[in-house]
């Protein structure tokens, strides 16, 4: 409430409003007025006051001339000792401000302060002397009323004779004479501050009045309100009546009278005398209210809306108006408005289309897919049936050539393809140069076909599916030519049925606007399969292709690449001297082209350093100066911009070597995932590899592990695309890879391999996929021989005989000679040039391995000796006679190795070299 008074006084005090401008004036009027009574009330006392002091000093000074004694006291020697008590006295009892006795020339005998007694009477005196009264104001000296003007009156002293003997003075000061008028002003303010009470009462009340009238709007807003309400009602493109309670017109703008025909001066008129079409008479004057009714006056067809403009009886819970509602009425004109809106309902939908088109078109890189998403988006909105055919070349994701328009592949179809009889998916369509498709390639521009039953060149591409179309209700085709770049790819065919209407030549834009969008997309998805097409075939190239030849591991393996392109992950299987297996596991930072070529380099590197049989820890820091390298190579001038994949190559790697003799592998990795190992029992665990710095850092060691694997475990190699996801972590993938890998025991390599891939391949696959499974395999101890060799040459024979009888118990008795050949050169060998301990091993296997060890890090080298050389010609022969040799280092040496192949075809290479040469060139059974 009191927030609400303030604004209240706070409307009334604004100067802007016009009760406020009402109320300012009232409050200065009665200022003035106040201030007009107060000057009259003084002036008037001032006026009285004076006329009061003289008649009060007439009085006093002829009361003080007459008194007796004082005539006498003027002729008395000293009359100021006579009078002056006696004026002083007389002042008092009148209320004068002085009496004042003098002589005839002006010489005071009395005064109210002594001081001036003697002194010259300021003031008129003659007049006086000659028998007249005199009352004038006049100045004089200090009074005890105070300083100011004094009104005084002067008359005459006369003894008996009549002879004036003196003069006799009496005054009253005017400020004295102005205290008359002080109480009554307390009057005239009160009654000039309740005339204020009473303008601010009224003015509230006008105010009061004038908001509810004008609804709180100053006279400015009124008028502009005015203004525009006229020019609103006038000017706008819609009929506006309005009738009061008593059925009468009160108001009609221009539209309705154009609208209605109703002439100027109708206004005041009743509804019912106005001619109106009989509905339009009886929806003005019902009370009901009219939302969006359609009637027929003349030409024109009206929309017309009806709004009560009071509440009727009971409504809201208040009483009605007695003498009825009145009425405001709009005529809308949509005698036009049904055409336009036809126009405008159809144009929506043809750019919600183009927008729906646009978003779902292109959703992939897969030009099948694209076609479909075309074909799906125009039906049923657009047309009935939707055929999408593009070159051969286009689908293969090849570039496109003229020789190749008249065969088209039908890439998608949508609709309802049971309805008409067409091309199935995947047929190659020949076309003949009046077909509207050939047609439209030549042409470049999209063909209309109303009406097939009159499209002779349609007909005759394949007559037969042509009558069957027409039966099943085949009407209007477009066809639109799919291009981009200026490079066709295809064309699009838009069919209607009878039940739609036909193809219009409006409908070739929004057609043609339709296939320049999906052309746009089908040739990204096309240029897409070729890059990667080319990339994956580059990069399955130098992926292992079959599996090699090779008794100690049973291995299989899966390659997925990715959806955005190929990447650098690798896998490989590298026999080994000694029957033993490389495993070989690595991954390549980054996609594309680079990034397979990059991997491509580090597998033949890792051939390269396996063919050298160098321990698995010195292979990774090969590899990882390899990779430096390669990264300066980078690195150098603008190198990097020519390709994808800018920055250090990067990479990981595990490597891994398998012995089936010892069943021992030995494993490192350079920031690669730790390989799971799955036990003959089925257990999962992991291989407790140390984890090393990937490739490319430089400067870190690389530690290596050993595994005693059982035979009929499983190696599980693979990269982190396998394990990795952007939904989850690490640790999460490699939860539900130990989950897919449970029982897996008793599975073959090839079968766990499609297990892991059905449970962790993601649905959408961001990073290449490598798999390799190897399940363990162990040469029997029958197979095996193994025995040490003291370091005596004398001792020779004995290693040849017990090889001669290890052969006969395999079986290799035709390969006796031979091995015998070589185990004594290598054994006379070690002995000779090497260092204790020797040791000797053979092993059964797909072909006959030698093996020779001692201590020495010296490794023997193959030469051609000279005639007169001594020695140098042992290795000669073991070359000769054994299909490889060569030498790999051990922690305690080194081992000279040889295999020989066990089939016919060994006698026949043997034989190749004549018996003379050879002994021509063995000197010296122990060189």
């Amino acid at each position: 409430m009191e927030e609400r008074s303030r604004r209240r006084r706070a409307s009334l005090l604004d100067p802007r409003s016009a009760a406020g401008q009402v109320f300012f004036l009232q409050v200065v009027i009665v200022v003035l007025l106040v201030l007009a009574g107060v000057t009259a009330m003084v002036l008037q006392t001032a006026r009285d006051a004076v006329q009061r002091g003289r008649r009060e000093s007439v009085i006093a000074a002829q009361s003080f001339a007459s008194a007796p004694g004082t005539a006498a006291a003027l002729r008395s020697p000293d009359p100021t000792a006579v009078l002056q008590p006696r004026a002083e006295e007389a002042r008092k009892r009148t209320g004068v401000d002085f009496v004042v006795a003098m002589n005839t020339a002006g010489i005071r005998y009395t005064y109210p302060y002594p001081g001036e007694i003697g002194k010259k009477f300021v003031g008129t005196i003659a007049p006086a002397l000659r028998g007249r009264t005199v009352v004038e104001q006049a100045g004089g000296p200090p009074l005890p009323a105070g300083a100011g003007t004094a009104v005084q009156a002067v008359v005459p002293v006369t003894d008996a004779r009549g002879e004036v003997v003196g003069l006799v003075s009496a005054g009253i000061t005017v400020r004295n004479v102005a205290a008359l008028w002080l109480p009554q002003l307390p009057i005239i303010v009160g009654s000039g501050a309740a005339a204020l009470a009473l303008s601010t009462a009224g003015t509230t009340l006008v105010a009061r009045r004038l908001r509810r009238q004008t609804h709180g709007m100053a006279p400015a807003e009124l008028a502009q309100l005015y203004e525009h309400h006229d020019a609103v009602l006038h000017a706008v493109r819609e009929g506006v009546l309005i009738t009061g309670a008593d059925g009468r017109l009160l108001l009609a703008n221009d539209e309705a009278r154009r609208l209605l025909g109703l002439p100027a001066d109708v206004r005041g008129r009743p509804v019912r005398e106005l001619g109106l079409p009989e509905s339009i008479t009886h929806l003005l004057s019902s009370p009901e209210s009219v939302t969006d009714e359609v009637h027929l006056a003349g030409d024109h067809l009206l929309a017309v809306n009806k709004r009560l403009t009071y509440a009727p009886d009971g409504a809201d819970g208040a009483a009605g108006t007695a003498g009825g509602t009145g009425s405001v009425v709009t005529l809308r004109d949509t005698t036009e408005l049904a055409a336009v809106s036809g126009r405008a309902e159809v144009a929506r939908e043809r750019l919600k289309l183009l927008y729906e088109a646009g978003v779902a078109i292109g959703t992939t890189l897969d030009v099948g897919r694209t076609a479909q998403e075309l074909a799906d988006v125009t039906t049923p909105q657009f047309a009935d049936l939707v055929t999408v055919d593009l070159l051969d070349a286009v689908v293969r994701g090849w570039e496109p050539t003229a020789e190749g328009w008249r065969h088209l592949r039908r890439a998608a179809i949508g609709g309802d393809r049971r309805m008409v009889p067409v091309h199935q998916l995947g047929e190659v369509i020949t076309f003949t140069h009046r077909a509207p498709q050939m047609r439209t390639l030549q042409e470049r521009r999209a063909m209309l076909e109303a009406d097939l039953r009159q499209a002779h060149g349609w007909r005759e591409q394949d007559p037969e599916r042509a009558r069957k179309a027409l039966e099943a209700g085949l009407r209007s085709l477009m066809t639109v030519p799919l291009r981009a770049r200026n490079v066709p790819l295809g064309v699009v065919n838009f069919y209607r049925t009878a039940d739609s209407p036909a193809f219009q030549p409006e409908d070739l834009s929004f057609a043609e606007e339709l296939a320049a969008r999906a052309a746009l997309a089908i040739d990204n998805a096309r240029r897409y399969t070729r890059e990667h097409a080319m990339a994956v075939t580059l990069q399955r190239s130098l992926l292992p292709r079959a599996q090699p030849d090779q008794e100690a591991l049973e291995v299989a393996w899966r390659y997925l690449p990715a959806e955005a392109g190929v990447g650098g992950d690798w896998f490989d299987v590298i026999p080994l001297p000694g029957a033993r297996v490389a495993l070989v596991m690595g991954d390549v930072v980054g996609h594309g082209l680079h990034a397979a070529a990059t991997m491509g380099r580090l597998r033949t590197a890792v051939h390269n350093f396996a063919t050298l049989d160098l321990p698995v820890d010195e292979v990774l820091g090969n590899l990882d100066d390899l990779v430096l390298r390669m990264d300066n190579e980078e690195s150098a001038g603008d190198a990097a911009e020519d390709h994808e994949g800018e920055g250090v190559t990067g990479a990981t790697c595990l490597y891994a070597v398998y012995d089936p003799v010892t069943g021992v592998c030995t494993m490192a990795r350079a920031g690669h995932p730790e390989p799971v190992v799955v036990r003959p029992d089925g257990t999962v665990g992991c291989a407790g590899v140390p984890a090393s710095t990937p490739l490319g850092l430089g400067g870190h060691p690389f530690e290596t592990a050993e595994l005693s694997l059982p035979e009929g475990s499983q190696l599980v190699l693979y990269t982190d695309g396998l394990v990795e996801d952007r939904g989850h972590d690490i640790d999460v993938g490699m939860e539900r890879l130990r989950r897919a890998l449970d029982g897996s025991g008793r599975r073959t390599p090839e079968e766990t391999c499609q297990a892991v891939i059905d449970a962790l391949e993601p649905s959408h696959s961001f990073d290449d996929i490598a798999l390799l499974t190897a399940r363990t395999r162990m040469f029997p101890p029958s197979r095996v021989a193994e025995w040490d060799v003291p370091s005596d040459p004398a001792v020779v024979p004995s290693v040849r005989a017990r090889c001669r009888e290890r052969l006969r118990e395999w079986g290799l008795e035709e390969a006796g000679f031979a091995t015998e050949l070589i185990l004594s050169e290598l054994v006379t060998n070690a002995i000779r040039y090497g260092s204790p301990p020797v040791g000797v091993r053979l092993v059964h296997g797909r072909c006959l391995i030698c093996e020779v060890s001692d201590g020495s890090g010296t490794s023997p080298r193959l030469r051609r000796a000279a005639t007169t050389d001594e020695g140098g010609r042992g290795l000669f022969l073991v070359a000769q006679f054994a299909q490889r040799w060569g030498t790999r280092y051990t922690a305690r040496g080194k081992v000279i190795w040889t295999e020989q192949a066990l089939c016919d075809g060994m006698a026949a290479a043997a034989g190749h070299a004549p018996i003379d040469f050879l002994l021509d060139q063995f000197d010296d059974p122990g060189a």
